[in-house]
């Protein structure tokens, strides 16, 4: 008996012990850095000199252009070495604005920081779309080699993208096989070459494109944000979340998602030769938890423009009426990879749980013959509680090298349970459960 319960007791600890590195380490078994399980939130008395906006002759009215006036007290800031832009309560009508280094953004409670509905008011300079550098339109607020910036308070960042929608599905009439930057759009928020960022507590609504795009960028903090885009009465198109491009060490925690397209997409490059630019590279070390999505074209996306995405957790999750759980996006003219992801402690309906399958909107081998391969391997879907049309919807494509899944815990209610084992080399099936059904 004394034997038996040493051997009972062994096992609870050996169990406790592997529980315990899966929920402090990355798939690869990469131990969390302190950095990443630190939520703590910033306080506005630590961001230095505070300047409201009124006091230097911003007034409160949403019908005002008063880009020059805002921009003017983030200037004046950065000539007095930092500080704080505070927008009181009331709505101040903005195009581009652009940060520098030591300024921070802090909107109030009732506070609202609302977009230009004018192009004109968002000027051409380097950006980077879709995969891509290139000029492009600004973004309402961007911050380019600003590290440690932040955006704090409880209001609202307005994108008043309504007349930005309407133009881009006039000209998808005119041309269905128009591209997103046919029709110019500004994106809500653009970080560039920016390091320590952390955003928390604020609203972000209605962006004319993507919602936040970071580029290039290294420890990334999004606490408790609220980022919403219609998907009814008319589509925001393309209004993206979170747009992580070449980024490391990611703390997305505790946000609600709705947009009309991506809620957390994954980027890093496009192109049959996408690998050997220095301008693109890989995502790695992201952490998403405690998050809830609403309609979304997908929770969490690899793709399409991205090369090497690694590390990637989502957990503790919930998801009402997202299209898609995971997709992986496999670009046929784009060599990628996307390893070690996992996915787990999920709750709720999507319509589809994992989807992989080439993406050919706007194919392009710039005169490559070879279609460059794309792999996938180590992909976990554990612990999820989920209703959908189809769980499984995998693509056959001799370009698409699919390895290592590992599918555990899983309560599956689904009009379609087929598992097709011969698309992946090495797929693992561990309590699954699919229509009350156990699935071996």
């Amino acid at each position: 008996m004394l034997k038996q319960f040493t051997l009972i007791v062994s096992i609870l600890l050996f169990h406790q012990f592997v529980f315990s590195q899966t929920e402090n380490s990355f798939p690869d078994g990469t131990p969390f850095s302190t950095w990443i399980t630190n939520s703590t939130k910033i306080q506005l008395k630590d961001l230095g000199t505070q300047y409201t906006i009124t006091d230097f002759g911003v007034v409160n009215d949403s019908t005002i252009l008063q880009t020059k006036a805002i921009q003017s007290v983030i200037d004046r800031a950065a000539k007095n070495g930092g500080g704080v832009i505070i927008i009181p309560e009331g709505t101040y009508l903005s195009g581009a604005l652009y940060f520098k280094p030591n300024t921070h953004l802090h909107i109030t409670t009732n506070g609202v920081l609302k977009g230009s509905d004018n192009i004109a008011n968002y000027p051409l300079i380097p950006s980077r779309m879709e995969g891509q550098n290139l000029d492009y339109y600004s973004a309402l607020i961007n911050a380019y080699n600003v590290d440690n910036f932040t955006i704090t308070g409880h209001g609202t960042i307005n994108g008043n993208g309504l007349n930005f929608w309407k133009a881009f599905w006039q000209r998808r009439a005119e041309n269905p096989k128009c591209t997103n930057l046919e029709v110019s759009r500004p994106r809500l928020v653009f970080v560039w070459s920016s390091d320590n960022v952390q955003f928390q507590d604020i609203r972000e609504i209605n962006s004319g494109f993507w919602t936040n795009h970071f580029y290039q960028c290294n420890n990334i903090k999004l606490l408790d944000l609220h980022i919403f885009s219609p998907s009814a009465p008319i589509k925001a198109p393309s209004t993206d979340a979170i747009d992580i491009d070449v980024c490391s060490n990611v703390l997305i925690k505790g946000c609600y998602l709705s947009v009309n397209d991506d809620a957390i997409a994954l980027k890093g490059g496009k192109g049959p030769q996408a690998d050997k630019d220095t301008c693109n590279g890989p995502n790695t070390n992201i952490l998403i938890e405690d998050c809830e999505f609403g309609f979304c074209h997908s929770a969490l996306t690899n793709g399409s423009e991205a090369i090497h995405n690694r590390n990637i957790i989502m957990r503790n999750c919930s998801v009402n009426d997202a299209k898609r759980l995971l997709w992986l996006k496999m670009r046929p003219d784009t060599p990628q990879k996307y390893e070690y992801i996992t996915v787990e402690n999920i709750t709720g309906q999507t319509h589809l749980g994992i989807d992989v399958f080439s993406w050919r909107q706007f194919f392009d081998l710039k005169g490559h013959n070879e279609i460059p391969l794309s792999y996938a391997n180590h992909i976990t879907l554990r612990n999820l509680n989920l209703k959908c049309d189809t769980f499984y919807d995998i693509e056959e494509d001799p370009n698409i090298r699919l390895s290592n899944f590992t599918f555990e815990n899983l309560q599956i209610e689904t009009k379609n349970s087929s598992i097709n084992k011969k698309l992946v080399d090495g797929l693992i099936l561990k309590n699954v459960i699919i229509n009350k059904q156990m699935v071996e």
